[in-house]
């Protein structure tokens, strides 16, 4: 089994901590977030996957290489101009050959992969969509099945009148090489707007599988930080860090004895923290300088940041290098931009 993975968006909505690091490598518990996706798919038995990608695409290969210190082959593939979901698919049709799969790259899933594919195969399908239930749909595009699974109708952001399911798309596909053939070349065109309902419309066979396991899309700050909540407290039942593992430290890291952490908390390699500083319920990248008596909480501080004496971060998002001064301040809901400097 083959499978594409889609890392080439911008990732504006989790900015500023991508103003300079690859959505794929935002760090997750000190690794980058695709090492996470790889693993699972890798346990599913996939072995051959093609990254296709387009913004910040060096560092990605720079890190995993050829893939095989991860049981995998990888394939890099580039668009010189953004495409869509589908047409960054189309744009690696030359690698695939059979029955493949083609997911998001910001979404960590238990999804049984191996029972998909199975699923897919059985009902004969030319496509298939994971489906995971969610609290509020009306934010999300549902898609209507009927009893069998099989695909009826899509609704993008439905008025609450008009919600009849809370089953959404979970960004994962198992794809016959038919559905290439329905895709332009050269345009762009989303798989979930135009693709799958195009497929639908003309009868082909497109079913669901819908997935009660834990996922999560980080395309957020609020919901990268909500992983971390859930990661370090065990709702996946495929990753745990350890039993009650709520604290997560990095290597080289110099902590003062009088700082409490109150989990969860993630701190990357080679952070400094000051006497009598709170950390709690955050994630600090790599080589972060905290001082004395800094409380930072509910936020997410991004590499080689500099938290001077008394300052306070507070359910804010910091990007790389960022220096907040001696008794400053950063408030719920900000977002300051890489190298700023906070008064």
């Amino acid at each position: 089994m083959q499978a594409v993975i889609l890392v080439g968006g911008q990732a504006t909505r989790l900015h500023p901590l991508t103003a300079n690091t690859p959505k794929a490598m935002v760090p997750v518990l000190n690794r980058p977030f695709l090492e996470y996706v790889i693993q699972n798919l890798s346990r599913h038995g996939v072995t051959e996957i093609v990254l296709a990608q387009h913004h910040l695409a060096g560092p990605i290969e720079s890190y995993l290489g050829d893939g095989s210190q991860l049981g995998v082959r990888l394939t890099y593939v580039i668009e010189e101009e953004a495409r869509g979901t589908a047409g960054a698919i189309k744009n690696v049709e030359r690698y695939l050959d059979g029955t493949f799969l083609a997911l998001n790259g910001d979404i960590f899933s238990d999804l049984d992969i191996t029972e998909m594919v199975r699923f897919h195969k059985e009902q004969n399908a030319v496509a298939t969509i994971a489906l995971v239930p969610v609290e509020d749909p009306t934010a999300y595009g549902l898609i209507e099945t009927d009893l069998t699974g099989r695909v009826q109708r899509f609704l993008e952001k439905p008025d609450p009148s008009e919600i009849t399911t809370n089953m959404i798309n979970a960004g994962t596909y198992v794809l016959e090489p038919e559905v290439l053939t329905q895709i332009p070349s050269e345009k762009q065109v989303s798989i979930e707007r135009e693709t799958f309902p195009m497929l639908v419309s003309s009868g082909r066979p497109v079913y669901s599988f819908p997935s009660s396991g834990y996922w999560m899309d980080a395309g957020t700050p609020e919901k990268y930080l909500q992983l971390h909540r859930d990661l370090l407290s065990g709702k996946s039942t495929w990753y745990t860090p350890g039993v009650d593992v709520e604290v997560l430290i990095g290597e080289g890291c110099n902590i003062d004895p009088t700082a409490p952490l109150i989990g969860p908390v993630l701190i990357g390699a080679g952070c400094t923290i000051g006497e009598d500083s709170v950390i709690e319920d955050s994630v600090i990248w790599h080589g972060v300088q905290v001082g004395s008596r800094v409380r930072v909480k509910s936020s997410v501080v991004a590499n080689n940041c500099t938290l001077g004496d008394d300052s306070t971060v507070e359910g804010g998002v910091l990007g790389d290098h960022v220096t907040v001064v001696a008794g400053g301040r950063v408030g719920l809901g900000s977002q300051v931009e890489s190298g700023e400097t906070v008064g």
